[in-house]
């Protein structure tokens, strides 16, 4: 009996649960996408370095570095309008250089003396640009550790001015130190804004009070802008002034406080101008009462007018300026404006009043990111010293106020002024570097919240 062989049942294969579909829950793109690799900070150093590194981010009081569009608006603008004042020196300066190489009875080199005025210019330039470059690394720990120093520093060298100072003009406002010249006012303004700012944040909310706004930045502040006056310079002390007035008003000082600030300082400038005959010739030439004397104080002006409208839309071309060969007194310094408008045109002072505009709202937008009132104050300070004394010189050249002797910022010739103002702005640029982002206004917030719930 042959047996045939018995089939094995085939086993069906076990049933496997079915997954249970998971209720996904929405991911962000940060989510899903593969973040960066995830990189190690390197060790601290130790030892000497480890402590100079220390001690400098201290200092800096901040290690975020968040260089924004107002940062490069604030450079862009800078170097732009110091580009133009060297351009505009060596153009308005050139006439008088050859003058005085023709009436030299020593043999000179002409070329050599042609470029001077613009060679000096420049190399304050380069040391101006260095400092804006070092101050702009440093914090507000440093800043605060330097104002009080930079005033004592300050009102040392305003006494030795008024001690060995040389008087230019009537003004008695620079030291001779060999073949160059230091005028001391310069550096008071930026020592003036640090200590200003410095002071007024300790006092916070005490400053609604106008006794505390007044102490100690009126009695001490008004040290700076008696020793100014002492040496005749009117013009410094009122740029200084509106430095003082924009700390207050930065600050939080009552408003009412600020009219009688202004009643007591134009009384306080028409007695300056009473007492000094130079200035009371100067308010008359502006008021038109006095042209027709002898001395004819109207010359000045009226030439700088004359260049501007020369002028016309385009300007004559850079060199041709007709004005500059000696009919407008200082030329290269106090009535630049007029040289780059009869060269230039009148689009040629649109552009310089373009580039100290982008300067103002620059620093404006830079200021209102920071909560820090002092960052806030001493931004706001600088500012209005730097645009305030554009328009008050502007204003000097076009006629609608009368000559007080105040340069150009960036453009006139002057070593001092270039270099602290170059610094001034080194200030700025160190808080648009570490500028916080933009914190959304309450009816912004209120309106996503309102888009947020009608969205599915």
């Amino acid at each position: 009996m042959v047996s045939t062989p018995t089939r094995h049942p085939r086993r069906k294969p076990a049933l496997r649960p079915h997954p249970v579909a998971k209720r996904s829950t929405p991911t962000t793109q940060a989510e899903s996408s593969p973040g960066p690799a995830v990189v190690e900070p390197p060790p601290e150093r130790t030892g000497l370095v480890g402590k100079f590194v220390r001690l400098w981010r201290f200092l800096e009081g901040s290690d975020k570095q968040t260089s924004g569009s107002s940062y490069y608006m604030i450079l862009g603008a800078t170097l732009a309008l110091t580009a133009i004042g060297l351009m505009m020196v060596l153009s308005a300066s050139s006439v008088e250089s050859i003058a005085k190489a023709a009436s030299s009875v020593e043999p000179t080199d002409e070329g050599a003396i042609v470029f001077d005025f613009f060679f000096k210019q420049s190399m304050y330039a380069v040391l101006g640009v260095v400092m804006m470059l070092v101050l702009s690394r440093f914090g507000p720990r440093m800043f605060k550790i330097l104002a009080w120093p930079g005033l004592g520093v300050a009102v040392v060298l305003l006494v030795l001015v008024l001690i060995i100072g040389e008087s230019i003009n009537g003004n008695q406002n620079w030291i001779r130190i060999g073949n160059q010249s230091l005028q001391p006012s310069e550096p008071a303004k930026l020592a003036l804004a640090l200590w200003c700012a410095t002071v007024l944040e300790r006092k916070r909310g005490l400053v609604r009070d106008w006794k505390h706004a007044l102490v100690p930045v009126l009695p001490l502040g008004g040290v700076i802008l008696l020793l100014v006056m002492l040496g005749g310079d009117l013009g410094t002390a009122i740029i200084l002034g509106m430095i003082i007035a924009a700390a207050l008003f930065f600050a939080g000082a009552p408003m009412r406080m600020f009219i009688l600030l202004g009643v007591v300082g134009i009384a306080a400038a028409f007695g300056a101008t009473l007492l000094n005959s130079t200035r009371s010739t100067r308010i008359e030439a502006w008021l038109r009462l006095n042209c027709e004397s002898a001395l004819d104080p109207c010359f000045q002006s009226n030439q700088g007018l004359f260049a501007l409208a020369s002028g016309g839309w385009w300007g004559v071309g850079i060199g041709q300026s007709r004005q500059k060969w000696n009919w407008i007194p200082e030329a290269h310094n106090d009535f630049i404006f007029a040289i780059i408008g009869e060269e230039f045109g009148l689009v040629g002072t649109l552009v310089v009043i373009i580039l100290f505009g982008i300067l103002a709202v620059a620093t404006l937008r830079v200021a209102r990111r920071y909560t820090d009132p002092f960052v806030r104050i001493l931004m706001g300070s600088i500012m209005v010293w730097l645009i305030g004394q554009a328009f008050v010189n502007i204003g000097m050249v076009t006629g609608v106020l009368p000559v007080i002797g105040v340069p150009l910022p960036f453009i006139s010739y002057g070593g001092s002024a270039l270099t602290f103002t170059l610094a001034a702005v080194g200030v700025l640029l160190a808080f648009a570097r570490r500028m916080p982002p933009a914190v959304p206004e309450p009816a912004q917030i209120a309106s996503s919240m309102e888009k947020s719930k009608r969205t599915p």
